[in-house]
């Protein structure tokens, strides 16, 4: 038989408290061969900080390819997203981080997975101009006609947010 009585939240410990601390840190300043004995040795690959960053979030953010390798490897989830609905592949897109978007689609993250207002790596990469990435994206399959929450499609943010070079491998053209 089971017991219905809500369960009271723990109290948290100082110790728990620094080691999680020291966890995130160190996703931020890279260390693969730390990740790697802490996995081993059951870390979750997809433990979450307070804003709802993944450990791979922040990695990936940060340009740390070898760690964000051992955590795809121990099974951390490239779909994961933060409370504000960003995911690891809009970061790098967004950082221009050619190198982290291949290794995020190898470990399997959606081309076209989306904010809650609809952008895709795809249109990250377009609005600030990356071209190598828009590139990238859509030789992998990126969907240029996907549009987000207002409407418009990759092409037409890059044209909106003045990108000199990301419009035209959309298909869009400036009006003179």
């Amino acid at each position: 038989m089971s017991d219905n009585t809500p369960q009271q939240p723990r109290d948290i410990d100082d110790e728990t408290i620094e080691l999680a601390t020291h966890v995130f840190n160190t996703a931020r300043t890279g260390d693969a061969g730390k990740f790697r004995e802490w996995l081993g040795q059951g870390l979750p690959p997809n433990m979450r900080n307070h804003k709802g960053d993944s450990l791979l979030m922040l990695a990936s953010y940060h340009g740390h390819h070898d760690t964000v390798k051992v955590l795809l490897e121990h099974g951390a989830d490239p779909e994961m997203r933060n409370d504000n609905g960003q995911n690891p592949l809009a970061g790098a897109a967004f950082k221009k981080d050619l190198e982290m978007v291949r290794l995020l689609l190898n470990g399997g993250a959606e081309i076209d997975g989306c904010s809650p207002d609809g952008k895709t790596a795809l249109m990250f990469a377009a609005m600030f101009d990356h071209v190598d990435i828009t590139r990238f994206l859509l030789e992998k399959g990126a969907d240029p006609s996907r549009r987000e929450s207002r409407g418009m499609t990759a092409g037409q943010l890059a044209l909106a947010m003045g990108a000199e070079h990301t419009p035209a491998l959309l298909g869009e053209t400036r009006a003179d």
